[in-house]
């Protein structure tokens, strides 16, 4: 979970810090990051929606993006999980030369399935003026659709020029599939274990940035964001290019040489499955709303709150946080903990909303039971 930073800023003026807010690696950061989260989201609540509909109508296996299992983390998974990415990020700050050809095959592989997986709706549209589009055909260790085996294909070839390459625009691909993959593929029961689980990596964030220094004498998390690996096929090949992982999007600007943006995957997938998760339930409550339903609070009755769904309310606040974000790198000239800024704005005023409006006692505990069934305490 890396933070965008400027590489050897060297201010013109005072106003520097202005200006490079509507520069073009800013620019792309905040549209990439925004797009990636509405559109994963998207993709869980389709999948889901999939999965419903075939579980009514039919027993059948369906195609291999929705046979594959959503994963829905519970309390214990959320309070435990920064903990277990600070063994893995100690891991790779002390055994990376060591173990750099392991993460960088292990990379490529899920980096593969990744963006198979972000290909395949592309692929569907393609392949579906075929005849035998839905027909399953026998390829490598399962059947698959013609689509899946397309979209699979392609996938391959991108991986393929990456590693030979080492191109920062094909890593920044990849790393769109990622986290699209994950944002669609997890997903957050309650707004309980959101708090538990956003509130840990806040922490984790924040330590690893501000005060490994003076434990590791090194900003552990920066070094590990900005270290290349060794290229698998340097083997073969003489001179192949060090491979830079696709944990972060890294987008140079284009009207300064040297300098560029950078965010960690984390500060995109973490609070996106907050998003994922009010969307889902945005969806639920339309689904199952009823016209003898009690009336809004008197608070919010025929306001703007009552209109704005939680969806909107936490991608306006994930918008504000990482501009808070990319301001506080510009001022202070180092880097930043992202989620510092991105929890807040996210989960603060979705918290708020729910409180306005009534929902909250139910996001925070059981927020996809029926009115008429009793919640959990």
């Amino acid at each position: 979970m890396n933070r965008p930073e400027r590489l050897e800023a060297v201010p013109v003026n005072e106003y520097e810090w202005a200006y490079s807010l509507v520069d073009s690696s800013r620019i792309s950061t905040f549209l990439i990051s925004i797009l990636l989260i509405v559109y994963g989201s998207f993709r869980s609540l389709n999948i889901e929606e999939e999965k419903n509909q075939q579980g009514q109508s039919t027993n059948e296996n369906c195609s291999t993006a929705s046979t594959i299992g959503q994963h829905t983390i519970d309390t214990t998974q959320a309070m435990f999980l920064p903990i277990g990415a600070s063994v893995s990020l100690l891991v790779m700050f002390f055994f990376f030369d060591s173990m750099q050809m392991v993460f960088a095959v292990c990379t490529a592989v899920l980096a593969t399935v990744a963006f198979a997986f972000l290909l395949l709706p592309m692929c569907q549209y393609i392949m579906g003026n075929c005849s035998s589009s839905s027909t399953k055909i026998p390829f490598a260790c399962g059947r698959f659709t013609s689509a899946e085996i397309l979209s699979f294909c392609l996938s391959v070839m991108l991986v393929f020029m990456w590693v030979m390459t080492g191109h920062w625009l094909l890593m920044d691909a990849l790393a769109m599939g990622l986290c699209v993959t994950m944002i669609a593929f997890v997903r957050l029961p309650s707004l309980k274990v959101s708090t538990l689980l956003l509130t840990g990596l806040l922490i984790y964030d924040v330590f690893w940035v501000f005060f490994s220094t003076y434990i590791f004498n090194a900003n552990v998390m920066v070094r590990v964001a900005n270290r290349p690996a060794e290229n698998p096929v340097g083997i073969l090949v003489k001179d192949a290019p060090r491979l830079s992982l696709p944990g972060k999007f890294v987008f140079p600007s284009m009207h300064s040489a040297g300098h560029f943006s950078m965010l960690g995957l984390g500060d995109i997938v973490m609070p996106g499955l907050l998003l994922c998760f009010v969307l889902r339930y945005d969806n639920w409550k339309k689904a199952e709303a009823n016209p003898t339903d009690l009336p809004p609070p008197p608070l919010i009755r025929g306001s703007l709150a009552q209109k704005v769904t939680y969806f909107h309310c936490s991608l306006i606040g994930y918008f504000i946080g990482l501009l808070t974000a990319t301001v506080s790198s510009e001022v202070y000239k180092n880097a930043q903990p992202a989620l510092l800024y991105l929890v807040p704005f996210t989960l603060l005023p979705l918290v708020v909303m729910a409180y306005l409006k009534g929902d909250l006692k139910r996001m925070w505990h059981e927020p996809f039971v029926k009115a008429h069934q009793p919640l959990e305490v």
